[in-house]
C-alpha cells in the first residue's frame, strides 16, 4: 500500500458521535450500573440485595455520573471562552461519558481484585480511576482544541476532582480517617503525584511525536490533526493555511478539447488538468474536478491527467488559476469539423485509447486489468512529448483513466517499468487522417442516491458520446477516486451485450472528497454494481439522443504559479506522518505501561 494510502486511512477512525442527549442518557444508565456492580464486587452491609443494588446504583451516579453531567455541559463553554476549537456540546459530553465509563471500568476491576485477594482496595481503585480519567481528558483536549497545556489541564482535571469530591462526601457518614488511610489531604496529594507522572508522559510522547513535523515542515502534528478534525466537525477548511505556508508554487499543464457547435456556442468540453485533486475530503483541491466544471456554463468532463499528491492544491482557491489557464486554452483554439475514429493499442500492460481531433488527440491511458495508480506528473509528460515526436502532434491530451485499483500498487514514477511500457505503446500509435465529421452527445446525472458511502463524489456520472464515421465511443467519467479492479471489464463485457457503442473507455476523476468515509481510498464498484452498469448504459442511451454535428478543437495551455503541496513537501508530509504514526505504535503503549506502572505502585503500594 502506497503511503498516501496509509495515511488517509487513517480517516476511517472518524466517526459521527451520538447526541448530546443520548451520551446524558448513557451517562445516567452506565454510573448506574457502574455503581451496582461495584457494590457486587465489594458487598456492603445496608440491607437486602435489592437494596445493596440501589445503593450502589446511586452511590455509582453521585460519585461518576454527576461529575460526567457536570463536566459534558461546562467543558465547550470553557474550550469557547479560550478560543479552542473542535469542542462542541456533543463531544464534549460524549467525552465526560467515556472518561466516567473508563474510571468506572478500572474502578470495578481494581475492586473486584482486591475482593479476590481480600484487600481492600475499593477507595484506591476509584483514585486510580479518576487520575487515568484526567489522563484521558487531558490527552483529548490538549491534541484537539488548540489549547495551551496548561489551560488545557485546568479543563481536564475538572472532572476527576468532582470524582473524588463526590466520593468524599459520599464517605462522610463513615470514619473518613478509616475510610482514607492518609486522610483527605493525604489522599488528595496522592492524587496530585499520580497525576503529574501522567502528566510528565503525555507531554513527553507528545513532544516525541510534534518535533518531526515541526522541524520539517514549519507545523505540529497537534495543529494538523486539531485543523484535521475540524475540517471533519465543520468542513472548515483552516487547514489551509498550514497547507499554504508550507506549499510550493509550480508550472504544470492542461489539456482541454471543445466541442462546439455551428452557431458558435460550446456543446462540451473535455478537461485533464495535471493537477491532482487531494488530499481528502474538501481540502485543497480535492473537489476540484466538480468546482472546475462547474465554473463552466456548459457540459464539461474533468478528467485525472497525470500527477501525484505532490500536485495537490494548497486551497481551493488555487482552482481559478487552472480555470484561467482552461479559458486561455479556448481563446486559442483552431477548430474543425473532421475526426478520426478511436483505436486502441497495448504493450505488455500498457493500453492507450487514442482519437485524433483538430491540432491534438485524446489519449486515454490505463493499466487495467492490471492495478494501478496514479501516473506521476514527469511520466506523463514525457509520455505527451513522444506522442509529439511520434505523432506529429501539437496537442496530445493525455489522460490517466485511473479505473483498476490495487491498494498494494503504487504510482507509475520516473523509472517504472511501466514509464517505458507507455512510450513503447506511443512507438505503436498510427496517426489517422481527419477524415469524417464528427458528432457529439452528452449526459450527466447524478447516480440517484450514490453519495461517498459508494463512492461517488458531487458530479456523479458524466457520458460524452462522439460518433465518427459511424463508430460511437463512448467516454464514460465517475467523479469517484479509481475503479475496484476488474469492475472495468465488467462494465465492458455488460455494454458489449448492450449493443449499442462501438468502443467505450472508463474514468475517474480521482476525486479524494469520497476518502473521508473509508479506510483511505473509496473505489466505485465495491458496491451496487448492477445499479452502476444500469446508470452507465442509461447514460450511453441519453448521449446518444443527444448526438449533434459539431466541431472540435485541442489546445494544452500551462497553469502558472499554482500553489501545491510540492513535490519535496509532499513526500515530506506523508513520510512524516507515516514515521510519526509508525513510532507512535511503539513508543505510546511503551510511554503509557511505564507510566501505568509507576502509578499503580504510587497509589496502591505506597
Amino acid at each position: 500500500m502506497s503511503s498516501m494510502s496509509s495515511v488517509a486511512g487513517l480517516s476511517k477512525y472518524i466517526r459521527t458521535l451520538p447526541k448530546a442527549k443520548s451520551s446524558l442518557l448513557m451517562i445516567i444508565v452506565t454510573s448506574f450500573i457502574i455503581g451496582a456492580i461495584l457494590f457486587l464486587a465489594k458487598p456492603m452491609s445496608i440491607g437486602s440485595g435489592l437494596e445493596n443494588f440501589i445503593y450502589g446504583g446511586a452511590f455509582g451516579f453521585v460519585v461518576f455520573g454527576l461529575p460526567a453531567i457536570i463536566t459534558g455541559s461546562t467543558d465547550q463553554k470553557w474550550v469557547d471562552s479560550l478560543h479552542g476549537i473542535n469542542l462542541k456540546a456533543k463531544h464534549s459530553m460524549f467525552l465526560a461519558l467515556v472518561s466516567m465509563t473508563l474510571a468506572g471500568a478500572v474502578s470495578i476491576i481494581g475492586t473486584a481484585v482486591g475482593h479476590i485477594l481480600h484487600w481492600d482496595l475499593f477507595i484506591n481503585s476509584i483514585l486510580f480511576g479518576s487520575v487515568l480519567a484526567f489522563a484521558f481528558n487531558i490527552l483529548v483536549i490538549w491534541s484537539t482544541t488548540r489549547i495551551k497545556l496548561f489551560k488545557s489541564v485546568l479543563i481536564a482535571i475538572i472532572q476527576p476532582l468532582l470524582m473524588i469530591g463526590m466520593l468524599i462526601i459520599t464517605s462522610f457518614l463513615n470514619n473518613i480517617e478509616a475510610v482514607f488511610e492518609l486522610g483527605i489531604i493525604g489522599t488528595i496529594f496522592k492524587v496530585i503525584i499520580a497525576s503529574i507522572i501522567f502528566l510528565l508522559a503525555i507531554y513527553s510522547f507528545i513532544r516525541v511525536v510534534e518535533s518531526p513535523m515541526k522541524k520539517n515542515l514549519g507545523f505540529g502534528a497537534l495543529e494538523i490533526l486539531s485543523y484535521f478534525i475540524l475540517h471533519m466537525n465543520e468542513g472548515s477548511n483552516t487547514i489551509e493555511e498550514l497547507f499554504d505556508n508550507a506549499g510550493e508554487a509550480i508550472d504544470t499543464i492542461v489539456g482541454v478539447a471543445s466541442f462546439r457547435r455551428f452557431d458558435g456556442s460550446i456543446k462540451s468540453l473535455f478537461i485533464s488538468p495535471c493537477v491532482h485533486p487531494g488530499p481528502l475530503g474538501d481540502i485543497g483541491g480535492s473537489n476540484m474536478p466538480t468546482i472546475l466544471a462547474n465554473n463552466f456554463d456548459t457540459f464539461a468532463m474533468v478528467a485525472h491527467g497525470p500527477s501525484t499528491h505532490d500536485f495537490n492544491p494548497v486551497s481551493s482557491k488555487e482552482i481559478v488559476k487552472i480555470e484561467d489557464a482552461v479559458r486561455k486554452a479556448l481563446e486559442n483554439m483552431e477548430y474543425s469539423s473532421k475526426a478520426s475514429e478511436f483505436v486502441r493499442y497495448s504493450y505488455k500492460k500498457a493500453n492507450i485509447g487514442v482519437q485524433f481531433f483538430k491540432n491534438g488527440s485524446i489519449m486515454l491511458s490505463t493499466f487495467a486489468p492490471s492495478g494501478s495508480d496514479d501516473i506521476e506528473f514527469a511520466v506523463g509528460l514525457a509520455t505527451m512529448i513522444e506522442s509529439q515526436k511520434e505523432l506529429d502532434i501539437k496537442n496530445p491530451i493525455l489522460v490517466d483513466c485511473h479505473n483498476s485499483f490495487n491498494a498494494e500498487k503504487g504510482g507509475v514514477l520516473p523509472g517504472n517499468p511501466e514509464l517505458f511500457q507507455l512510450l513503447d505503446t506511443i512507438k505503436l500509435i498510427e496517426k489517422k487522417d481527419l477524415e469524417h465529421e464528427i458528432r457529439v452527445g452528452c449526459y450527466h446525472t447524478d447516480l440517484g442516491g450514490f453519495d461517498k458511502h459508494q463512492g461517488i463524489g458531487e458530479s456523479g456520472l458524466k457520458t460524452m458520446v462522439i460518433e465518427v464515421n459511424g463508430q460511437r465511443t463512448a467516454y464514460v467519467l465517475f467523479d469517484s477516486n479509481n475503479m475496484e479492479l476488474g469492475f472495468r471489464e465488467t462494465i465492458f463485457n455488460a455494454v458489449k451485450d448492450f449493443d449499442i457503442v462501438d468502443e467505450i473507455e472508463v474514468m475517474t476523476t480521482d476525486t479524494h472528497t469520497v476518502n473521508t468515509l473509508s479506510a483511505g481510498y473509496n473505489p466505485v464498484g465495491t458496491v451496487e454494481k448492477e445499479k452502476i452498469i444500469d446508470y452507465i448504459k442509461l447514460s450511453i442511451i441519453e448521449s446518444i439522443n443527444d448526438l449533434e454535428p459539431v466541431e472540435v478543437g485541442t489546445n494544452t495551455e500551462r497553469i502558472l504559479n499554482l500553489k501545491t503541496f510540492g513535490p519535496n513537501n509532499s513526500t515530506e508530509l506523508i513520510s512524516t506522518i507515516s514515521s510519526i504514526v509508525a513510532v507512535s505504535k511503539i513508543i505510546a503503549p511503551l510511554t503509557f505501561i511505564v507510566a501505568i506502572i509507576f502509578v499503580l505502585v504510587w497509589i496502591f503500594l505506597l
